[in-house]
């Protein structure tokens, strides 16, 4: 097996198994609370940090000083 083949097989692995183990968080109701609980956990504490680190950025290059 030639190391292509072997990256193929292992990104084929390790795709099947993320695919199983969302359907298990899917269809087990408390998993699935917890995973949504945990998304938005991840999107509050992203997405305002995101932006304001796209504010500071656009301020900076506008050459404006405070």
């Amino acid at each position: 097996m030639t190391q292509a083949n072997a990256r193929i097989a292992a990104n084929v692995v390790l795709g099947l198994a993320g695919v199983a183990a969302a359907y298990v968080v899917w269809t087990t109701p408390p998993l699935r609370r917890v995973a949504l609980r945990a998304a938005r956990v991840w999107l509050a504490a992203t997405i305002p940090g995101y932006v304001l680190a796209q504010a500071h950025d656009a301020w900076v290059e506008s050459g404006r000083s405070a």
